[in-house]
């Protein structure tokens, strides 16, 4: 069968000598028009006698069932989730929105609020298409083999990783050292937990193996659950006798991930982009003085991306032919994760839920525009981000 753009077209050039053929001529064309139209004769016969009667289907668009009202309360709850996807947002919108009208930063009509809380993720990734920046800036690599230890400490890859419960962490480092590797620099530490994306940021002065020892057993302190396991790159900051022996005598699992193999630390290497280079960017800063100015904004940054920011974890995988289909889970923050994992004490959820009660997400984006400018002005050499930047 011809298509109805073929079907047209042939229309178009059988007609005119359709209707100047004699009478035998025109049963001939009328056969052959039947024959690679399909059409019924009599309707063919119509349509010759008046190819501008040929009905064109259109496509009927249906009526949009969300106002022009609902772009911008919409737009102003993505700028404060840090613009993050439809499939992330949308489950995370009534319980923002909430957020939001309590530190008066959002007001609605009820109407409008009612069609924001029952909206799906492909109409806010529609709704918000011109609102979204693209750009992917990329860094410097600066891991260096650590090789005393590494037949101590086993290997972990990606799919070894099944944990279902809190304490279980990928580590890394992430270098501020601009467009040169050249002399020292700062780094940050990054810590994320397997089970519920919980994540915690360290400014460090250097990378040297006692820095980074000390800064993971205060992050120790910090994670609202017991620290079960680490697994790290095979840098020497990493695999060394400080932080090996630390976890022996504290009875932590220590792992680290293949050579040159990033995917074994899928996790944490995410939250290098959404949680540091997202924010901090890709410029040279050294010394204590751009230290602080780094630990300040980290501090505020914690508190967002733990109770304000919703991921998605994977549940399985499914191949179908040449294609694998993944299955994700509802939306949720760290902080929503750690309220449901068992690990976490009674008293400690009661601590964070609290602490939830008493933030304002847009103003700790307005807090983290001011520390970032700060941190910027101390920048060694200028390599300016092109993340996106949330709102004032």
């Amino acid at each position: 069968m011809m298509s109805v753009k073929a079907r047209r077209e042939l229309l178009v050039a059988v007609a005119p000598r359709y209707a100047q053929a004699k009478a035998a001529d025109r049963e001939r064309i009328l056969d052959e028009f039947v024959l690679n139209t399909g059409y019924h004769r009599k309707y063919a016969i119509r349509l010759l006698n008046h190819p501008s009667q040929a009905r064109v289907k259109r496509k009927r668009r249906r009526k949009s069932k969300y106002p022009a009202a609902i772009r911008y309360p919409l737009v102003v709850l993505w700028k404060a989730a840090n613009c993050i996807c439809g499939k992330r947002l949308a489950p995370f919108l009534g319980e923002l929105i909430s957020c939001l009208e309590r530190h008066q930063e959002l007001s609605m009509d009820p109407a409008v609020r009612a069609l924001l809380l029952e909206i799906s993720p492909a109409t806010v990734d529609r709704l918000l298409h011109r609102e979204r920046q693209l750009t992917k800036p990329r860094g410097l690599g600066t891991t260096k083999p650590g090789t005393l230890l590494r037949k101590q400490i086993p290997v972990r890859t990606f799919a070894d990783w099944n944990e279902h419960r809190a304490g279980f962490l990928e580590v890394d480092l992430v270098a501020h050292c601009g467009p040169s590797t050249d002399g020292e620099y700062l780094h940050t530490l990054v810590l994320t937990d397997i089970h519920t994306t919980w994540t915690e940021c360290v400014a460090l002065l250097n990378r040297s193996q006692r820095t980074v020892s000390e800064a993971i057993v205060q992050v120790r302190q910090r994670l609202p659950f017991p620290l079960l396991g680490l697994d790290s790159d095979n840098g020497s900051e990493f695999i060394n006798d400080n932080l090996f022996r630390y976890c022996l005598e504290e009875q932590i699992t220590f792992t680290r991930s293949r050579p040159y193999k990033k995917n074994d630390q899928a996790h944490v290497e995410q939250k290098n982009w959404t949680h540091v280079r997202q924010f901090v960017g890709y410029g040279r800063f050294e010394g204590s003085a751009a230290q602080q100015a780094l630990v300040a904004l980290y501090e505020p940054l914690r508190l967002y991306m733990n109770f304000f920011q919703p991921t998605l974890k994977l549940l399985d995988k499914e191949q179908v032919g040449a294609h694998v289909r993944k299955h994700y889970d509802t939306a949720k923050t760290p902080y929503q994760r750690v309220l449901d994992s068992q690990e976490v004490s009674p008293q400690t959820k009661d601590q964070l839920r609290l602490l939830y009660e008493s933030l304002n997400p847009v103003a700790l984006l307005r807090q983290l525009d001011r520390l970032r400018d700060r941190l910027w002005s101390l920048e060694t050499v200028r390599f300016p981000p092109e993340a996106t930047i949330p709102p004032k």
